[in-house]
């Protein structure tokens, strides 16, 4: 290794470590590591501030106020409260009707604002049907990932890797490029999650049921809300941050991994990890509830003036319309028609948006509420370190330890599938400890350092860090979606563990063994 291969080696551990120790947000962890590579002379300024450019990049922050008009419509709601059985039924019908449509929507939509519509709906649902919500919330989070993990707009995490390819010079993946190999993954994924939630994941623990219990005043209600990285009292106590004096609403308990505090919670410190159940009156939701200091994960419905019919439909229809439009305009032939246009998906991504915008589908006058601007930072920063592990030497570095491993057993014509698994499992190392747009930005290098040393196409290899990346079920912390139904189920870190690690498995090996196949690599 050179000295600037040790360099960015140090600069990465650094990185890691300070990123598991959580303690500052992600985005400025990795704007920290950008301006390291620029004092050791690995980037040029140009090169770190491209990620700020990045049409991937740009297009997630579109797509945030799309999934939001999309939300504001109230077309979701309709949709699963048509699904859910009215009459008494079991976990497994339960799930098996509505998490494949779940998947379906979050195959287009944006993870986190379906999560958050659907886990009240559905924690509501079965108090009234006399279950436990606890069976079937974590399988919503999954099946979210999973349907995500079949488009190019599914998840930010294909997104991203699509503006590196695009940025690398190479033709970038298709709209549906993904579900060649993601459709067996999805199905797969949603028979296991039917078949072993009701057997792995907890009934509703005491805790639960305690924080819910209780007196509630006249004229108030009882909500759930957790804390995101806005909200001004993290670090403190709910001595020193008073509450009621913030928002108007009093705080009876506090829900920290899946446990509701005993003892003095008063004087715990609060994180963002933390769920809160508070007594308001409805002017709490009126003037709280697009905020984004908390995410409200009870009665979302009680929010907003619901959007009126024709509105509603438009919307839909603008979503469909983006959807057809960047899947045919990567055609031949539409090409040809517009060549002066490129008819991708930040084209239509902008489109749709204006037209939202200026159609009063979501609140104009606190859009930028509704992105999320760590995970964009997140992700420009990322650009640039991934341009520094290649402008250093140290991805080519990795990438031909790895083709070392894969020469090793080459007599067995295992080659090909050790290459892919030692991709797959750096990547999802990557994703299970920092994030998953991360961890994708940080693994694109290593793909493009293997497939040049072998002299092979190196889509199959982009595909691999695809579905490692968004592969995030073992840890509530490697995905939003996952702390969201954490806080709304009460599920403790070894829930996840204990479902979700042999979901991670069938996602190994089913990568692993077709991506060779579908793409002639054996």
């Amino acid at each position: 290794m050179t000295y600037s291969s040790i360099y960015v080696c140090i600069i990465l551990v650094l990185m890691l470590a300070a990123l598991v120790a959580d303690k500052l947000r992600p985005g400025l962890i990795l704007f920290s590591a950008v301006v390291m590579l620029l004092c050791g002379h690995i980037l040029t300024p140009k090169e770190a501030l491209e990620g700020f450019s990045n049409k991937g990049m740009i297009t997630v922050a579109l797509l945030y106020l799309v999934s939001e008009g999309v939300r504001k419509s109230g077309i979701l709601e309709r949709i699963i409260y048509s699904l859910l059985p009215q009459k008494a039924c079991s976990v497994q019908r339960a799930n098996l009707r509505f998490l494949p449509v779940i998947s379906s929507l979050s195959a287009f939509l944006n993870n986190t604002p379906v999560v958050v519509i659907f886990a009240p709906m559905i924690k509501n649902w079965c108090h009234k049907m006399h279950l436990p919500p606890t069976k079937l919330l974590i399988p919503l989070s999954y099946a979210t990932i999973l349907g995500g993990m079949c488009t190019l707009i599914g998840t930010s995490t294909n997104i991203v890797l699509d503006g590196l390819i695009q940025d690398a010079g190479y033709p970038g993946l298709a709209m549906f490029e993904l579900s060649r190999v993601g459709l067996f993954i999805l199905i797969t994924g949603l028979a296991y999650l039917v078949m072993v939630s009701p057997y792995l994941l907890p009934d509703v623990r005491k805790s639960e049921q305690e924080s819910e219990e209780g007196d509630i005043q006249p004229g108030l209600d009882r909500l759930e809300i957790m804390l995101s990285t806005r909200f001004p009292g993290l670090g403190k106590t709910l001595h020193e941050f008073d509450f009621y004096r913030h928002y108007g609403a009093n705080v009876r308990a506090i829900r920290r991994s899946g446990t509701t505090l005993q003892g003095d919670w008063m004087n715990m410190r609060l994180t963002k990890e933390d769920t809160l159940i508070v007594d308001a009156d409805p002017s709490f939701m009126k003037t709280w509830g697009e905020s984004r200091v908390f995410w409200m994960v009870s009665r979302m419905g009680d929010v907003e003036k619901p959007m009126g019919s024709r509105k509603k439909w438009a919307a839909l229809a603008l979503v469909v319309l983006m959807i057809l439009g960047a899947t045919f305009g990567e055609l031949d032939f539409v090409k040809q028609l517009f060549p002066r246009v490129k008819l991708d998906m930040f084209f239509f991504a902008c489109v749709t948006t204006v037209v939202m915008a200026w159609s009063g589908m979501f609140n104009t006058r606190k859009y930028t509420k509704f992105i999320s601007w760590d995970v964009l930072i997140t992700i420009a920063c990322a650009f640039g370190i991934s341009k520094g592990m290649t402008n250093s030497g140290f991805a080519d570095f990795i990438a031909g330890y790895i083709i070392d491993l894969a020469e090793q057993a080459r007599h067995s014509s295992n080659g090909v599938y050790i290459m892919l698994a030692a991709l797959y499992l750096i990547t999802n190392l990557f994703t299970e400890l920092i994030t998953n747009n991360a961890a994708a930005a940080l693994a694109f290098p290593l793909a493009v350092g293997i497939s040049h040393q072998l002299g092979c196409d190196p889509t199959p290899f982009f595909i691999c860090i695809c579905f490692a990346a968004s592969a995030s079920f073992s840890t509530p912390i490697g995905y939003q979606t996952n702390l969201i139904v954490q806080g709304v189920g009460g599920y403790k870190f070894t829930d996840f563990v204990r479902v979700g690690l042999p979901l991670n498995l069938i996602c190994f090996f089913i990568s692993v063994f077709l991506i060779p196949l579908i793409y002639h690599m054996v």
